[in-house]
């Protein structure tokens, strides 16, 4: 079975991992900087491209004496190439680059959206067709997946990403960073129904997101009431989550159902929402769907997803040039794009 080295570094993670074949977890090292962009209320570019940099070389280090393989003994190098900070993908694509150069190696260049989408089926050797919602802090996409490679957008916020839209509205309470955690833990203490916020574009009839409404009625609220008593957080976070997890919930039921699908798949780190998790499993047993999530340690950005991506086009005969540049922005046919 091949051994694939995958490099990280699309936002504020640092990870690598080597995979053998489709199910081999030789490595699988993350440096969070989380605690770091904590003090700046969010992920700032330079300062996440700065501590890959100084980072990223020890930890992939680290996964290769973990697997205890040389890089003589890898098959191919792979790293994220995009979407994500420019100034974070140049660091993973840079040293990936330069490994597969050094050890005479195949270089795979892996879109993270797709690391994101295999990642519900980790192990398997094939993708079965299915309805997948990828929500994360910078991206919510609902996709049509008839196998891999075969993937058809059906919808994507036109604003805010779901993720986005917690980190903010956290904010906004004067809660830390990452806020969807925070909101998750206050609102399971709280009540949904107190608040009335708006769901945006739940009955637009097509499959496109918009959170930054309720963005903006939290802001207003506040600035009505003031800031919230400490009683009134729970059921102010509880109200938000209910407002964000009946949108996701309904687009991609709605999906599945169009599109005849009996799987759908959740992926990206807002599919660790309690909320979220609860009313899927129960909307989904009720019609009959098949319910996956990632495995636990693969929910947010990780190089293992990467690195499964990566098998499934080592073993489609895929690979990429070492000229291949980053692409920071999502673009829907980079995703479904087959390297040559």
């Amino acid at each position: 079975m091949p051994t694939i080295l995958a490099i990280e570094t699309s936002c504020d993670e640092t990870a690598a991992a080597v995979l053998s074949g489709f199910n081999g977890v030789l490595a699988h090292e993350i440096f969070s900087q989380a605690e770091i962009h904590s003090e700046f209320g969010g992920v700032v570019p330079e300062v996440a491209s700065r501590n890959h940099l100084a980072s990223a070389p020890l930890i992939i280090d680290r996964a290769r004496q973990k697997a205890g393989l040389d890089f003589s003994q890898l098959d191919a190098i792979a790293a994220t190439t995009g979407p994500g900070l420019a100034s974070a993908l140049l660091v993973g694509a840079s040293l990936a680059k330069g490994l597969a150069l050094g050890a005479a190696k195949t270089f795979l260049a892996v879109n993270h959206i797709e690391g994101h989408l295999l990642s519900p089926f980790f192990g398997r050797d094939t993708i079965p067709p299915h309805t997948a919602l990828v929500v994360s802090g910078g991206h919510t996409l609902l996709l049509d997946v008839e196998g891999f490679g075969k993937y058809q957008l059906l919808g994507r916020t036109l604003d805010d990403a779901a993720g986005e839209a917690f980190d903010k509205t956290a904010k906004l309470l004067g809660l830390g960073y990452p806020g969807g955690i925070l909101i998750d833990r206050l609102a399971a203490d709280g009540d949904p129904a107190r608040y009335d916020f708006p769901r945006g574009m739940i009955e637009s009839g097509d499959f496109d997101f918009s959170f930054s409404g309720l963005k903006t009625s939290v802001r207003i609220f506040l600035e009505k009431h003031g800031p919230p008593a400490k009683t009134d957080l729970p059921d102010l976070c509880a109200s938000i989550q209910a407002a964000i997890v009946n949108v996701l919930a309904t687009k991609l039921l709605k999906a599945a159902r169009q599109s005849g699908r009996h799987t759908i798949a959740i992926s990206g780190g807002v599919s660790a929402n309690s909320s979220l998790r609860q009313s899927l499993n129960t909307q989904a047993e009720r019609v009959g769907l098949e319910l996956l999530f990632p495995p636990p340690d693969l929910l947010t950005d990780n190089a293992l997803m990467i690195a499964y991506a990566a098998a499934h086009h080592l073993a489609a005969g895929h690979t990429s040039p070492i000229t291949e540049e980053i692409s920071p922005n999502f673009q829907a046919s980079a995703l479904a794009k087959i390297p040559s």
